[in-house]
């Protein structure tokens, strides 16, 4: 008889670091069950001695005692921690992003000889995006000299934590082991610090926010077949829950199957919800058709071409972040080339339409203006660099993209998305994850696009400069070079413009055939600019006296300007001009 998953509560823990820092041997130390997808599975693994794919394995504890009134009140007495033990490799990033998605709590796991290396580094940040609490594992303690271990160790840890005082995992426990003494191919021995980390990661366990309600959304990442028996979906509830004989979707196929049996670590259960490590298994189904991805509730996934995200840059990202510019996204387990164009929204706006900053990050409003932008901006670095009074204008309260994906994702809306660079030389000192989000409205297809795209109020400020070429009376001059001989005049009409003289007005129409616009001024010109542009030259020997006077005033004073100031609406179809 199945078992319900009640009795045991899940943590996942994300195993990260860089590359032989020992992350898939402390993952064994510390495993009493492996799952199909642990330890090195791809044959390349053990081939080149380096993890390749993300890997899978548990252990079980009593529950804390901090968590046994929130916990044990619904009658568990066991914490289930499953491991999650990413590639450190840098050309593997986009596995270990997608793997961060799903975790509760980060080890980082650090070479005590070596210290932080520059995938590290994007561990570290990734951490900072997916993450809530960090723990550090000083691996490799075996090769301190014994004599000087404890001073070494503690010397390190005061330098990590110098590199943490920045990031939100200020003041982080640190751990120092051995997790396979001799290296991996010395002969089994005990490790050393296990305990004290199992203790560590029990301290730092808290209940995530979970829900079984809403559609069941589940992560898949190793997919196989038993004879006899059906397809196994090995994988992480991400979203609600699912039970036996309920019909679960597999989106990117558009196909549906009955749920057979459910399975935790080799354990059969009736039931999986939020958070929970399983293997699901149906019938009918060719495994090869699915190594990697989602599976929900019919219905509950789409599959988008295009999506609108709130966004924010990665602090470490050195290189530019150009709107029209193409990055690696990641959205859920998807890593697809995507066109990136980004807009802004501030304050002013903001507090026009009843917003605030946490109801803008959950939901686009279609009905806001947003300014566009050639680049994705630092707000936390130009916030520090500026201070608290700023010469240089607002900053914007949130930063979004539009992103358009080369192939479609098929993605839960508010999905974590990542920018990378990752065709970047891995050798480069550098670190190539640009921005961060999550994903507030998806767009299926080309068709939902032009639908779309008309109601996203994004714009650019436009400035057109002219000069005043003379008064026709005291409430209407000519302007000269303020468009081309070819614009169509008309669409400018009624729109307002300023002279560098102060006098405000707008444009009544064209004056002639070369561009030239004739400009009411509602309250009159000033004395001085109309005495300067309504001149009257005399005729015959008087005349020459009258241009060199005029030749010399205008040498001595600037032209009035004319300002012409707006704002296109960039996905308008009809390129609408509006001014406030």
């Amino acid at each position: 008889m199945a078992a319900s998953s009640g009795c045991m509560f899940n943590f996942n823990v994300g195993v990260l670091g860089h590359v032989d820092s020992g992350k898939t041997s402390l993952s064994k130390a510390l495993s009493t069950v492996a799952s199909t997808a642990s330890f090195d599975k791809n044959p390349q693994s053990k081939e080149r001695g380096i993890t390749l794919d993300l890997g899978f394995s548990s252990f079980s504890v009593d529950l804390p005692d901090h968590l046994t009134g929130e916990i044990g009140s619904s009658g568990r007495t066991q914490i289930q921690y499953t491991l999650v033990d990413c590639p450190g490799h840098a050309s593997l990033i986009k596995t270990i992003i997608g793997g961060a998605q799903i975790i509760d709590l980060m080890m980082l796991v650090v070479d005590v000889t070596k210290g932080m290396q520059t995938q590290t580094a994007e561990c570290l940040v990734i951490g900072e995006i997916a993450c809530q609490k960090m723990i550090v594992v000083l691996n490799k303690l075996d090769l301190l000299p014994a004599d000087k271990r404890e001073a070494m160790v503690e010397k390190m840890k005061k330098k990590m934590l110098k590199t943490f005082e920045a990031t939100k995992f200020a003041n982080c426990p640190m751990v120092a082991v051995a997790a396979k003494p001799g290296g991996p191919e010395a002969p089994d021995t005990e490790a050393l610090g296990l305990n004290d980390l199992i203790d560590t990661i029990k301290a730092n366990t808290y209940v995530p926010q979970r829900s079984q309600t809403g559609p069941f959304i589940f992560s898949v990442d190793h997919c196989f077949s038993i004879r006899g028996q059906g397809t196994v979906m090995t994988g992480t509830a991400l979203m609600g829950s699912t039970a036996l004989n309920d019909t679960i979707e597999i989106p990117s196929m558009k196909i549906t199957k009955k749920v057979k049996s459910i399975q935790m670590f080799k354990r059969p259960v009736d039931h999986i919800s939020q958070g929970d490590r399983a293997g699901v298994c149906v019938t009918q189904f060719d495994p090869k058709l699915l190594e990697r991805g989602l599976v929900c509730s019919p219905g509950a996934l789409p599959t988008i071409s295009a999506a609108i995200v709130a966004v924010e840059q990665i602090s470490y990202y050195k290189g530019a972040i150009n709107s029209k510019a193409k990055f690696h996204i990641t959205t859920g387990h998807d890593t697809v080339m995507g066109r990136v164009s980004f807009f802004s929204l501030y304050s002013d706006t903001v507090a026009a339409a009843g917003e605030t900053p946490d109801s803008i990050s959950k939901c686009f409003d279609f009905s806001g203006e947003y300014v566009y932008q050639d680049e994705l901006k630092n707000i936390k670095v130009m916030k520090k660099a500026i201070g608290a009074e700023s010469d240089a204008g607002p900053l914007p309260v949130q930063q979004f993209a539009l992103v358009e994906y080369e192939k479609p994702v098929t993605c839960p809306k508010n999905s974590l998305v990542i920018g990378s660079k990752l065709d970047t030389d891995i050798h480069t000192n550098m670190c190539r994850i640009a921005f961060h989000g999550r994903l507030l409205e998806g767009i299926v297809d080309d068709s939902e696009m032009q639908t779309v795209l008309p109601k996203l109020k994004v714009y650019k400020v436009k400035v057109r400069e002219g000069q005043v070429e003379r008064c026709q009376d005291e409430y209407s001059v000519i302007g000269k070079n303020l468009f081309k001989k070819e614009t169509n005049i008309q669409a400018f009409v009624n729109l307002k413009v300023t002279l560098s003289s102060g006098e405000r007005g707008h444009i009544e129409g064209g004056f002639g055939q070369s561009g030239k616009v004739k400009i009411r001024i509602p309250d009159g010109l000033q004395p001085s600019t109309f005495q300067r542009y309504s001149g009257t030259k005399k005729k015959g020997k008087g005349k020459q006296v009258s241009e060199d006077s005029t030749n010399e005033v205008e040498a001595d004073q600037q032209p009035i300007k004319i300002f012409l100031t707006f704002k296109r609406f960039i996905y308008d179809p009809e390129k609408k001009m509006k001014q406030t």
